[in-house]
């Protein structure tokens, strides 16, 4: 099939790609003009595990293109995805502009049938709009669909997600129009649902406003434990145990952040207040999020009390592992805490560095985690990397002014580290 990407942000980049790879002919396009240069020298805009690879295959197969031609992509395409952002305003209302533009270059570019594919995460009621504004702009009496496809792709495994996904859900006006879509979809063997257009613009948001929900209850659960002298470790594994449950978004820790929980449960409660529904069970999720960092740092202010006089090594910045997305993440927000008290900060992540120098100017960048060990008061993990499972621990412990440990992601053992000699300080695990 002939597709075309409107966007090439994460799920542009990611979608189209595989799209190609699956052996359509993929015309991927942006307004971004340094985006799309840097594309077509085969530089990445993004981290994600074998993305990289897959891009400079099928560019170099000639079934995927990067282009600032937004219209023309549309003239040639059957099928045109849209794949743009859709940040939060102020007030927590989701910011259409970008999905708006892009309904209307599409109607002005309409020459024959095609089937306008909402893969971008947007309140229920978006895929109307969209339709609106294509007929409003189209010059010829051309007819088409508006489907909702979500996107279920986690940063990190976005590859394999898009190959093998749990379900792929479509939305759309008719069974004859999804058909379209499942014919695309058809080789990689995924239960598919279809729904009306509305039902699957509320499936992305509802997903992950209820795994959001997860952590923050178990978050709440580490609290008790610390005070309790239980181990929320056991308490997840016990409560995960019940297949009704599942253990997957039990792990308590610093919270989520990223671009997708904090904005799309935000965003569901709005949508909700506009139609009337009171979700303050996700205003109550949003807030035990929000406690997280202040909980944790006030840990090691409690520990350190002179902390102008002190100096921490940060282990990792990205919001999470296998990825350099810097978007709302934990690292941020704590080391400007310590920066405020007056402390001095070391940090090190394997690719997300140069994301973060924007945010974090005033810190020192170390080339691995054994430079942002040495002379350090405390080691903070903040981004659970595997290479940090396999460090030499014995050295680091040498390295460091004082062997203390401050594990935000309840990443190591306790019993391990503390026979080690190592002061050790971890979240709900007495």
């Amino acid at each position: 099939m002939r597709i075309s990407v409107i966007g090439t942000g994460y799920v542009g980049l990611v979608t189209g790609t595989v799209f190609a790879d699956l052996g359509n002919e993929v015309s991927c396009v942006d307004v971004i003009e340094e985006k799309i240069e840097a594309l077509n020298r085969r530089i990445m805009p993004i981290y994600e595990p074998g993305l990289e690879e897959m891009v400079k295959r099928n560019m170099s197969e000639k079934r995927l293109s990067f282009s600032t031609d937004v219209g023309g992509s549309v003239d040639n395409a059957e099928i045109v995805f849209i794949c743009v952002g859709t940040p939060a305003k102020n007030g927590g209302e989701t910011d259409l502009s970008y999905v708006q533009s892009a309904a209307r270059v599409i109607g002005e570019h309409l020459n024959s049938y095609k089937v306008i594919v909402n893969k971008s995460t947007v309140p229920v009621g978006t895929g109307d709009i969209v339709r609106k504004l294509v007929n409003e702009t189209k010059t010829s009496d051309v007819d088409f669909d508006v489907v909702s496809n979500p996107e279920f792709l986690r940063e990190g495994s976005a590859i394999g997600d898009a190959l093998s996904p749990d379900r792929i859900v479509i939305g759309a006006p008719s069974k004859n129009v999804a058909m379209k879509l499942m014919e695309l979809y058809a080789t990689l063997g995924a239960p598919i649902l279809i729904t009306d257009v509305a039902s699957a613009e509320l499936i992305k948001y509802a997903s992950n406003a209820l795994l959001a929900t997860k952590i923050s209850f178990i978050n709440a659960i580490a609290d008790i434990c610390e005070k309790a002298g239980a181990n929320v470790a056991d308490v997840a594994k016990g409560i995960g145990a019940d297949k009704r449950i599942g253990p997957d978004f039990l792990e308590a820790g610093l919270g989520f952040g990223g671009s997708c929980f904090p904005k799309d449960v935000i965003s569901l409660e709005r949508t909700a207040a506009d139609l009337g529904c009171d979700m303050g069970l996700l205003r109550e999720v949003m807030d035990i999020n929000k406690q997280r960092v202040s909980h944790f740092t006030g840990r090691i202010t409690e520990r350190f009390q002179d902390m102008e006089s002190r100096t921490f090594g940060v282990l990792g910045l990205a919001f999470k592992p296998n990825t350099d997305d810097m978007r709302d993440a934990k690292s941020v927000e704590i080391i400007k805490i310590l920066l405020s008290k007056g402390s001095k900060v070391k940090v090190y992540d394997p690719v997300a560095q140069d994301k973060a120098k924007n945010d974090l100017p005033d810190i020192t960048y170390c080339q691995n985690a054994y430079d942002a060990a040495k002379g350090v008061d405390g080691l903070i993990l903040v981004t659970e990397w595997r290479e940090f499972r396999s460090l030499d621990m014995e050295r680091i412990k040498g390295l460091m002014k004082t062997p203390v440990i401050f594990d935000g992601r309840n990443f190591y053992d306790p019993e391990r580290k503390r026979a080690m000699g190592f002061e050790y300080y971890s979240i709900g695990r007495g």
